[in-house]
């Protein structure tokens, strides 16, 4: 596996990794201090607005390629966060993932992940760890809406119903770091009794809201700032604690949902067309 390329933007530095099978994966780099890494060669989910399963899950990353990502990043760039949000489901490839946390801990880094929330085992299981963060991706709490956005995100009220039953296990500082993710998708998920429903559910969950903002990789459409900022003030209005997205999240480069995966045999075949 080697560091094959780093792009930036004003905000963000994108990295390209070749694994020795010829695929290309991408981390990114962001807010000076912080590494998202990828967990696998594709994603199973095929989320309809995220490039990074667009072409269903290839394979699982080892141990050895997920840590490598920050051992070879670290060498030219501070890293003192980790956000397993990249490319991939962390929790469907959790032994690699589990042993990379372990090693990230022993570094001393801060670790915090995003994920859909199944197998809701290794769920269980990922939020007894001493991570710093764990959104859970809902997206829409109808199922039908879910469904079609999320095809194989799995049972949205099987998830709610296992946060109902694990969260008060836990205690009140982890609670507190967990949070609900909430992609606004115009006309699709961002109706005020999708977002009430949103809200009355973290607040009988105990957790926050991460608001995010698309960033149009697919054929739909973001929601004005304006409703971005409605919607967050109609949680806020309820006593829900809200997390926007930061601007490093909406860069076009290495902004959420944007990773891809690639041959390097594409990259010739973009430069000959080119």
């Amino acid at each position: 596996m080697r560091l094959l390329s780093i792009t930036e933007s004003e905000l963000n530095k994108l990295l390209t990794f070749e694994l020795g099978d010829g695929h290309l994966i991408e981390a990114v780099h962001y807010r000076g201090d912080t590494l998202c890494i990828s967990t696998q060669v594709g994603c199973h989910v095929r989320c309809a607005f995220c490039a990074s399963g667009r072409n269903g899950l290839l394979r699982n990353l080892s141990y050895e390629e997920i840590v490598s990502q920050y051992a070879l990043a670290r060498s030219l760039l501070p890293v003192k966060r980790i956000a397993v949000a990249g490319i991939g489901e962390p929790l469907a490839n959790w032994e690699n993932v589990r042993r990379a946390f372990e090693f990230f801990r022993s570094e001393g880094l801060k670790v915090s992940f995003y994920t859909t929330g199944f197998p809701l085992g290794n769920l269980s299981q990922l939020l007894d760890l001493p991570h710093n963060g764990v959104s859970v991706s809902v997206h829409s709490l109808d199922p039908r809406t879910r469904k079609e956005i999320m095809p194989l995100g799995g049972n949205v009220e099987h998830l709610i119903s296992f946060l109902k039953v694990k969260l008060p296990l836990l205690t009140r500082k982890k609670r507190k770091k967990v949070s609900l993710a909430y992609l606004l998708l115009k006309g699709v998920n961002d109706s005020r009794e999708e977002l009430v429903r949103l809200g009355q559910t973290a607040l009988e969950l105990g957790v926050g809201v991460t608001l995010l903002y698309y960033n149009k990789v697919g054929s739909f459409e973001p929601v004005s700032q304006q409703e971005y900022e409605d919607a967050f003030n109609l949680l806020r209005g309820m006593g829900v604690r809200v997390t926007l997205s930061t601007r490093f999240r909406k860069d076009k480069l290495g902004g959420c949902g944007t990773l891809m995966v690639r041959k390097h045999t594409d990259i010739y075949r973009e430069e000959v067309k080119a």
